[in-house]
């Protein structure tokens, strides 16, 4: 297989963090680990509305226990600028609503508000697709109880690659392999002892339905490490994505 090389770099690449993340947690006893199964159902939206203009629409159901109990229920929205075919910037603005789970969970139900700015690249080795994105999040966050929202600052990275399973582009109709790892870094006066926030790693089976549609299945390995240090949750994610693109530019 032409290709082999390639894809073993990608995949340690998308998945070394995670392992490396498992692996100093294990050697230090201090920390305590809280197992979660989660399911997160995901609608993603790039919506055209001029030449390189578009707007970005994103709702996702978080649940925990799979689906039986709330986890967060997040919306996000932006404005897309295309700075050239293969690089898009987005500026946006989400609400995340939080709910108490797992063995460490939260004193109550909190709401999140969030700026972003994001940028995207797209690319590709030999058949493997490649994306990269990097986003910095303005955060108002009100814990359980308080009178006012903690400012907090985040740095996000995501590389994700796809991998058509029929032949050497994906074409609607036609199956795909999808895998991401995407690592969170806290900042700012308000960040104490998270700077490391949290690792997603994820692998999922996908189906290009149209030019316009996809849907992905799979599986995510979320890592993250509550405020105070010591307590790291291990959440096993179903993740169900619906991507949609609809193209309201006018036509020449």
């Amino acid at each position: 297989m032409k290709n082999r090389p390639t894809l073993i770099l990608l995949a340690w690449v998308l998945l070394a963090p995670a392992l490396l993340l498992n692996t100093a947690s294990a050697q230090t006893t201090e920390r305590i680990k809280d197992h979660n199964t989660n399911g997160w159902y995901m609608y993603f939206g790039d919506h055209k509305v001029a030449d390189r203009w578009g707007i970005h629409a994103e709702v996702q159901l978080r649940r925990h226990n799979t689906i039986k109990n709330p986890q967060q229920l997040l919306f996000r929205t932006g404005v897309n600028y295309d700075l050239t075919p293969t690089a898009m910037f987005t500026l946006g603005y989400g609400f995340i609503e939080t709910h108490p789970y797992g063995d460490y969970p939260a004193a109550g139900t909190f709401p999140e508000q969030r700026i972003y700015e994001q940028l995207q690249l797209k690319g590709n080795i030999a058949r493997v697709g490649l994306s990269h994105r990097y986003r910095l999040e303005q955060r108002w966050v009100k814990q359980p109880g308080a009178a006012d929202y903690t400012y907090l600052n985040r740095a996000r990275y995501m590389i994700k690659a796809t991998l058509p399973l029929v032949g050497p582009s994906l074409e609607p109709k036609e199956p795909f392999l999808a895998a991401y790892d995407e690592v969170f870094v806290g900042f700012g006066e308000n960040v104490k002892q998270n700077i490391f926030d949290q690792n997603r790693a994820y692998v999922a089976l996908g189906y290009k339905i149209s030019n316009s549609s996809s849907l992905e299945l799979g599986y995510l390995n979320q890592i993250v490490q509550k405020a105070n240090g010591v307590v790291f949750e291990h959440n096993h994610t179903l993740q169900v994505s619906f991507f949609h693109t609809l193209n309201f530019a006018k036509q020449d």
